[in-house]
């Protein structure tokens, strides 16, 4: 298994007899559902329904949490989630964590072998067999390919902000977080829930996060998207002819309908929805009026 480490992140702790409780009514990810020894994505939303703060959530003991986000933004969230405290008995702290190791299986990587850790959380947002895993070792062991995690992470359809989003800029259904389960749509109330809600059972969702390739190369990450010359998007994380991009699909399903490229700069641009993904392109009366 190929493996990577990432010094860009930190831990915010959540701890205490009221954790689960506290958090269950705050953020987007359903806590019913998440088990040990997994990493869940999840948010942190404005009322209005757009995301303040990406994660990773996973358990930490009896009735802890770990919530794995960038560095830039670990204490901001641990600000923001002590605004919603009040009176529940809860600690939460920000841990520093010099290094987040990652290691996964895909169609070229080998079988695993007994030199391959078998530890670590499962990360669910990839579907299978991709088994990726996650850890928060102390010190580096061994060489990494970040280059070659970025290339997974973008085939595999998994946008994350900074990269491919801005916070504060983007709604759950956006980056797909309605489809790699960091979205609670059976639980209670949680901050933004009214808008999220609204959006699924309404199915109004037309900005997506799509998996982009070209032909040639690609221009910077955050280059519009265009289609018949007007903006559609804009393109996130790049490796090679690949990248993710967060674009209107009812407007990429009208331009492929009427044979229009769909460009980024001067690569001419194909746009696929990750395959597992449950969501598909606008059909019918929807994409005409796009």
């Amino acid at each position: 298994m190929p493996t990577a480490f990432l010094t860009d992140r930190a831990l915010v702790s959540v701890s205490g007899p009221d954790a689960e409780h506290l958090l269950q009514n705050v953020i987007t990810t359903d806590l019913d559902a998440l088990a040990a020894g997994e990493v869940k994505p999840g948010a942190l939303l404005a009322p209005q329904g757009k995301i303040l703060f990406d994660f990773l959530i996973s358990r930490d003991g009896a009735g802890g949490f770990l919530l794995d986000c960038r560095a830039d933004i670990a204490d901001d969230l641990a600000r923001r989630l002590s605004l919603y405290r009040l009176r529940a008995k809860a600690e939460i702290a920000k841990r520093e964590q010099p290094l987040v190791q990652i290691w996964w299986q895909d169609d070229s990587s080998p079988s695993q072998s007994d030199s391959t850790p078998a530890e670590g959380l499962r990360d669910r947002r990839f579907a299978e067999p991709s088994a990726v895993r996650r850890a928060y070792p102390r010190r580096q062991e061994g060489d990494g390919d970040l280059a070659a995690w970025q290339a997974f992470r973008i085939a595999s359809g998994i946008a994350e902000s900074g990269v491919d989003y801005a916070l504060g800029d983007a709604f759950p259904h956006d980056v797909l977080l309605d489809q790699v389960g960091g979205v609670g749509l059976r639980k209670g109330c949680y901050v933004g829930q009214e808008v999220v809600s609204r959006m699924q059972h309404r199915g109004t969702a037309r900005r997506r996060a799509l998996i982009v390739s070209a032909l040639g190369e690609l221009p910077a990450p955050g280059t519009d998207i265009l289609a018949g010359g007007r903006p559609i998007g804009s393109l996130g994380s790049t490796a090679g002819a690949s990248a993710l991009g967060i674009v209107r699909i009812d407007k990429v399903k009208a331009a492929m309908d009427a044979g229009q490229p769909i460009t980024a700069g001067d690569a001419v641009l194909s746009l696929a929805i990750p395959a597992w993904a449950t969501f598909t392109f606008p059909q019918g009366t929807a994409a005409e009026e796009a």
